[in-house]
């Protein structure tokens, strides 16, 4: 048996006993299913006076009233963001609520994430140890998903060594390359703008081969390759799995010991991650015992460090795997999410459009050198992250210590959750907060790495990519991408909604955990003569 095969194999028997055994006959179960049932309610509500004993001479931050066993989840299940928000609006900027046997506390400042997430980084970066997430998809394994402890630090600076903005910078030919072929497919696709066009998996797919490039040294060469599907079904899957607050199986330990669809998905999907992402560092392994020539890639890096760093096979592959979901998923849903929103605001995409005919004209694309001489497309791709940040909740993070904080507490054990929803649409910073609005950018000359690092948290562009010492590592990649990309796609079309004059759609969402737009289509009109044949040759020369 493959060595992969056989951390699998013990993966899954774990993952699997950790619960109820799935396999087996219903009728078998229901002879004890009525005893168990009997002591559910007990068992529920002694877990939950358990969780609220204790006593402190400061208060806890008060919030809503849930219901017994469940707390406040039932109210958590359509649109929580907007529920969630209201609740800020009744009980301030830090509020706690029950989930199951869960205290959450919910951030909804930025002035409060800066205090808590970054200042007292040490008390507030582990992480809860989630059922479905932790213990099942990533095996206790993934970036994201780990408490703060020496395995985290390892990976994190493992990861920080390939994705942060010196080692970004040798990318940037990759994302040239495939914010090109995204814009020469679409070409094709549009047939000159006389086809409605889904923008999506072709968004998908850029993104997909960026990270597919930086950790694999792969690519796919279409939206008809069967690993574009693939990985995406992944992602989303794994954002399906995961929302912080869509899942009570984390939080009422007692439901694990029943039949369970959302477990059963979950290690599906581990094994999903694991045939995938684990074949593929088998390849690389392979090719690189036979000394074939393998290009520099995070997967050479960890195979080649794996000893000196402690590394199991399992290791490898779910760093690989959590860099995957999380570097496809930021990026693509930022692309498309302006897709589907800039056909509607046609006199703003003719000022992103002016300023880059003023700035880069028409014989060439727009580049990274071009960012700052362009500030209102940099302005409106901001926005569309305030307006869409696909992350509206960031990942929970954990308290390990009691911490008092302007005279309330936050207990050891307690979930932290920073709303991004409420904190991008507080009237003070962003002044009428629901109409999208590039201007309230114009004068911020930032990235959102920079930005993420001002003394001053009031001032911060958006929350997409979290806080403190969890904050995503790859913020530059999706940046990078993400310009390149969107100004391309500003420069070479006008995008037209499906019905002239009405608007699509965007109050539902696809991902309760990251979100993206429902599929749309739109019409992609050439701008000017010159299009087609400048993207030509840039493809041609991205070949060479």
């Amino acid at each position: 048996m493959d060595k992969f095969e056989s951390v699998f194999a013990v993966s899954t028997a774990n993952n699997v006993t950790q619960g109820y055994h799935d396999a087996g006959s219903w009728s078998a179960k229901a002879l004890w299913t009525g005893s168990v049932l009997s002591c559910v309610l007990f068992l529920s509500v002694y877990l939950l006076l358990q969780s609220h004993s204790g006593k402190s001479e400061y208060p806890v931050p008060k919030g809503p009233r849930g219901l017994p066993i469940l707390g406040s989840f039932p109210f958590l299940t359509h649109y929580p963001e907007l529920t969630l928000s209201r609740w800020a609006e009744k009980f301030g900027p830090l509020y706690s609520i029950w989930l199951g046997n869960q205290r959450v506390v919910v951030i909804s400042s930025a002035e409060v994430a800066k205090d808590l997430l970054v200042t007292n980084g040490s008390i507030f970066s582990s992480r809860k140890d989630m059922y479905i997430k932790s213990r099942h998809i990533l095996a206790a394994r993934g970036i994201t998903s780990t408490p703060y402890n020496d395995t985290w630090r390892k990976h994190r600076r493992i990861a920080n060594a390939w994705l942060q903005q010196r080692a970004v910078s040798k990318f940037t030919n990759v994302f040239d390359r495939e914010a090109n072929d995204m814009l020469n497919c679409l070409l094709e696709e549009s047939k000159g703008g006389t086809a409605l066009v889904n923008p999506q998996p072709f968004a998908g797919r850029c993104s997909l081969n960026n990270m597919l490039t930086i950790l694999f040294g792969i690519r796919t060469e279409s939206v008809q390759d069967p690993l574009v599907a693939t990985a995406l079904r992944l992602s989303r899957e794994f954002m399906n799995l995961t929302g912080p607050m869509s899942n009570i199986i984390d939080f009422l330990p007692i439901l694990r010991i029943f039949p369970s669809e959302m477990r059963s998905r979950a290690i599906k999907l581990h094994r999903d991650l694991v045939e995938i992402y684990g074949g593929m560092i088998i390849d690389i392994q392979e090719r690189m015992k036979r000394g074939d020539q393998v290009p520099d890639c995070l997967a050479k890096t960890l195979l080649l460090v794996k000893e000196t760093e402690n590394l199991d096979d399992l290791d490898v592959s779910m760093m690989a795997a959590a860099f995957m979901i999380g570097g496809v998923e930021t990026a693509a849903s930022i692309m498309q999410w302006f897709q589907a929103l800039i056909p509607s605001y046609p006199e703003i995409q003719r000022r992103a459009q002016a300023e880059l005919d003023a700035v880069v004209g028409r014989d060439r694309l727009p580049g990274i050198e071009d960012e700052k001489n362009l500030p209102y497309c940099r302005a409106l791709i901001k926005e569309v992250g305030r307006c869409y940040n696909p992350f509206w909740l960031s990942t929970p993070h954990f308290s390990t210590e009691d911490f008092v904080y302007k005279g309330q507490l936050v207990p050891k054990g307690t979930m932290v959750v920073l709303n991004t929803w409420t904190i991008h649409h507080d009237e003070k910073r962003y002044p009428d907060p629901d109409t999208f609005n590039p201007d309230r950018y114009l004068p911020d000359t930032l990235t959102s790495a920079q930005s993420a690092n001002l003394s001053d948290a009031t001032q911060r562009d958006h929350w997409i990519f979290g806080a403190g010492r969890r904050i995503c590592p790859a913020i530059s990649v999706a940046e990078r991408e993400t310009w390149l990309a969107i100004s391309r796609l500003l420069w070479a079309f006008n995008m037209e909604t499906e019905t002239p004059g009405v608007p699509i759609d965007l109050k539902e969402y696809d991902g309760l955990s990251g979100r993206s737009p429902l599929p749309f289509r739109i019409r992609m009109k050439l701008r000017h003569e010159n299009v087609e044949k400048v993207l030509k040759a840039a493809v041609a020369a991205n070949l060479q």
